[in-house]
């Protein structure tokens, strides 16, 4: 019988660079790291539409053949991964651990009471921030532990920083491409703030994957792009601190209020990057003000600009913030990060 199970979405043949399957495969490697690869079975979520029987058949030759479950369902899946492995445990007993990708639970369980008692019966679910912990425990939750979100990456030493502070400051986005994401807030404020001073005080570029149902807005708004803006492509995981160091700052002007730990902020910190960010609900347990950025309300849009016109006038003050950015990287490396729920591996 091997050690774990680890369910989730690895992505089978293709090449997915979203935060649940970065977030799976990283748990899964860490899972290796302690037990050895041997100790460990997967079963790939990415295949439950596609071969709904199948992948059942596969759930119960996991559920029998391992002693400890992972489960890392998202949003979509919770419906049916809650309550199947819920079951599953009223049969069998296994230990069965739920890692939440994300910030969302406490609003889906509050909405979903069925499948919140379903989800008591798990030996422990782990969130990635202590107020989505606060709020499970309100809910009447008692085995709800912090598990921040954690990424595998080469982080940067003091003397590698990239500093300069002279015009045109370099500004990036390291996300999904969609409106939710802000994508479109951080164009128009860079856009007006470089026609108001009628220079090119920053460029931004533009990273990550094209949401599907965005794509047709996306490419009608980059056909008209300014020369100082730019949509690169996609970073694989690993590669972005390489990407993120040469900015003068990365943006994350989220409109999702239930963020969890995104990855995104890891990366600039890992990298030494100061954030401008959108203060969502779960904010206080990554984004830390002055040490790893500044933050403006959420949804204020003229704040983000007084932000931006603080940074290009006080480029000193800003990028001071870079070595306590690589400082607060460290809580995010896998050993840190995981430890919690090593613990509880049978």
């Amino acid at each position: 019988m091997k050690k774990i199970g680890i369910v989730g979405h690895f992505g089978g043949t293709e090449a997915f660079f979203d935060g649940q399957t970065v977030k799976t495969k990283n748990s899964y490697r860490a899972l290796c790291d302690n037990f050895g690869e041997d100790n460990i079975s997967v079963l790939d979520t990415y295949y439950f539409r596609k071969a709904p029987i199948n992948f059942l058949l596969q759930s119960i030759r996991i559920f029998f053949s391992c002693k400890n479950i992972v489960i890392l369902p998202d949003a979509n899946g919770i419906r049916v991964f809650i309550p199947m492995y819920s079951l599953f445990k009223f049969i069998t007993n296994k230990n069965i651990q739920y890692n939440v990708i994300g910030g969302w639970l406490p609003e889906f369980f509050k909405k979903h009471r069925l499948v919140k008692l379903f989800a008591k019966r798990f030996d422990a679910i782990y969130v990635e921030t202590s107020s989505m912990k606060e709020a499970l425990e309100e809910q009447g939750f008692s085995k709800i532990f912090i598990l921040p979100n954690f990424k595998y990456l080469p982080a940067l030493k003091n003397e590698e920083l990239v500093l300069y502070k002279e015009k045109p400051f370099k500004l990036c986005i390291f996300s999904r491409i969609m409106a939710e994401k802000g994508i479109e807030d951080a164009i128009n404020i860079v856009s007006e703030i470089n026609s108001e001073s009628k220079e090119t005080v920053f460029t931004l570029d533009l990273f990550g994957p094209i949401d599907e149902g965005y794509e047709t807005r996306f490419n009608e708004l980059n056909a008209s792009f300014p020369e100082f803006i730019n949509y690169k492509g996609i970073v694989p995981s690993e590669k972005s601190v390489e990407v993120v160091k040469d900015y003068f700052a990365l943006l994350f002007p989220t409109r999702f209020y239930t963020e969890g730990v995104p990855g995104t902020l890891i990366d600039a910190m890992a990298a030494g990057v100061p954030v401008i960010s959108s203060l969502w609900v779960n904010y206080k347990d990554v984004f830390i003000e002055g040490i790893t950025g500044w933050g403006y309300e959420f949804e204020n849009i003229n704040q983000f600009k007084q932000l931006l016109l603080k940074a290009a006038e006080e480029p000193d003050e800003f990028l001071r913030m870079k070595e306590t950015a690589l400082e607060q990287a460290k809580k995010y490396e896998p050993s840190v990060a995981i430890s919690e729920l090593i613990q509880r591996i049978d």
